[in-house]
């Protein structure tokens, strides 16, 4: 198999990358994938989760800090917290109008310099409140690149690996979590094991929410040198080039690539651009794009996300000490990136229904497990603790929590999102339920720290309810996608 490299004869236009005819003659042979040039292509893309998970995840170390540096109470700290999440939402509902007026491609620079201005600005905080801003600025960057890496990386996947490419968004992700407990623990350990002491002229926690720019400016950089999506192309009248893209990517010949140029075109229905009304059916929505909101609130909605905002602040709240306390944040985001190997080698192989009923049987317990530990937590002068005992089975379930999270929803739901679409509402519909999913982060983010105060052990139950109704969910309503092209997809619409 001869692989195209991404660096032979590109000159850049229209927000993609031109690859010359000479390079296009050296594609995938015939009846066959270019693998490995489609994984470069989407691993680049996935680099927007990798900003994705480290934008979320680096304030858990700066939490504690900014509380005291700002001397907030805990309902605007939360609000600080989950305020990202607000843009996201933003974001998220714009970017399926952007991605299909300017294409996959330019969204993804625009969320590139978004993200690298919101770390510079997050360094560099007068007050709590122009903070807010900046992370409000960030999350509307989140939310572009949660809609478009996998709408993008699931338009340019054959669909045999479309599975494995699709989880290179969500191994991003946990990789951007886990580098950013890095970060922040390496930052901390510089600043003799505070966030809230200084490295020269800025506090550590400032120097940790200001190394995002270093990805960011990686992101942009990449997004100049991968091809825009072939069924973007299509849509908006340039055949040809989606022609060269699909044999570099999926090979089999002119008369095969015609037969999937004129696929798309079917699908698609029309030339004309995707508008919210044409999600809207008999019961408000159409039932495929309900679903879709579904599998996007059960994500947040099990509470993954209070482990990596709040887990270094969640386990000092316990009576670990700041350094140990980030060092479990950092095992945790081990973890997370297990589970999500575990994934990738399985979601093409067991299938995407399969592995979100194991989760969600899996998070159940894990979840209930970890909820009767805390019970057990002991107050004496003010000063939380639990025993050595529970504090392990605490320790545990929280991981497996994570393990079976990060082994199935974490990766099924973005490969779910990114192929269950029918093409010609996928942008439009897949923003609908992106932004579902970050208000349900938003929820869960800003309610966390009040219900903590009120009922840890109580807080822990919501959470697997919420993990018990999703298994029951899945078992009635999600259909299997494995090894369906993406314009197979018009059936489970209907």
């Amino acid at each position: 198999m001869t692989v195209v490299t991404l660096e032979t004869n590109v000159d850049h236009f229209a927000g993609g990358t031109r690859v010359s005819q000479a390079s296009h003659s050296r594609g995938a042979p015939e009846g066959e994938a270019n693998i490995v040039h489609v994984t470069m292509i989407a691993m680049a893309a996935a680099m927007g989760g990798f900003l994705f998970g480290y934008d979320s995840a680096v304030i858990n170390g700066a939490v504690g800090a900014i509380e005291n540096r700002f001397d907030v109470n805990a309902a605007v700290l939360g609000f600080t917290i989950a305020s990202a999440l607000l843009g996201c939402v933003v974001g998220a509902a714009a970017a399926g109008s952007l991605a299909d007026r300017l294409g996959r491609i330019r969204v993804m620079q625009i969320a590139g310099v978004l993200f690298a201005i919101s770390a510079i600005g997050s360094a560099l905080p007068f007050t709590v409140w122009d903070l807010t801003f900046w992370r409000i600025l960030g999350g509307a960057a989140i939310g572009l690149a949660s809609v478009i890496a996998p709408t993008y990386i699931a338009e340019v996947s054959p669909a045999s690996y479309r599975g494995r490419l699709g989880s290179l968004q969500q191994l991003a992700i946990v990789l951007g979590i886990a580098a950013s407990q890095l970060v922040n623990y390496g930052i901390a350990q510089i600043a003799d094991g505070s966030a809230e002491n200084t490295i020269g002229p800025l506090q550590a926690w400032q120097w940790m929410l200001g190394a995002e720019v270093v990805p960011a400016l990686v992101y942009l950089m990449l997004s100049l040198l991968i091809p825009e999506s072939p069924r973007y192309l299509v849509r908006v009248g340039r055949a040809d080039r989606a022609r060269e893209i699909l044999a570099d990517v999926e090979g089999g010949g002119e008369r095969r690539i015609d037969q999937r140029i004129d696929e798309i075109r079917r699908a698609l229905g029309s030339e004309e651009q995707p508008r919210m009304r044409d999600i809207t059916g008999r019961y408000g929505l159409l039932p495929i794009v309900w679903i879709g909101m579904a599998l996007s609130a059960f994500q947040q909605l099990v509470g993954i996300n209070v482990i990596f905002y709040y887990s270094s602040t969640l386990w000092q709240s316990v009576g670990v000490e700041e350094s140990a306390s980030l060092l479990l944040s950092l095992f945790t985001s081990i973890v997370n990136i297990v589970g999500t190997v575990i994934a990738i080698m399985l979601v093409d192989r067991l299938g995407r229904k399969p592995l979100l009923l194991t989760g969600s049987a899996g998070m159940t317990v894990s979840l209930a497990v970890t909820a009767y530990a805390f019970s057990h937590a002991r107050v004496q002068d003010g000063d939380v603790s639990l025993a050595f005992n529970w504090g392990a089975t605490a320790l545990v379930g929280a991981s497996a929590f994570v393990l079976f999270f990060a082994l199935s929803w974490g990766v099924v739901v973005w490969v779910l999102l990114g192929e269950m679409f029918p093409l010609r509402i996928r942008a439009a519909a897949m923003a609908v339920a992106t932004a579902t999913q970050w208000l349900a982060n938003w929820l869960i983010t800003v309610t966390f720290p009040g219900l903590s105060d009120w009922n840890l052990t109580g807080t822990y139950m919501i959470y697997t309810f919420f993990a018990l109704l999703s298994f029951l969910f899945v078992w009635r309503f999600v259909r299997e996608t494995k090894g369906k092209t993406l314009e197979e997809m018009s059936d489970w619409s209907r």
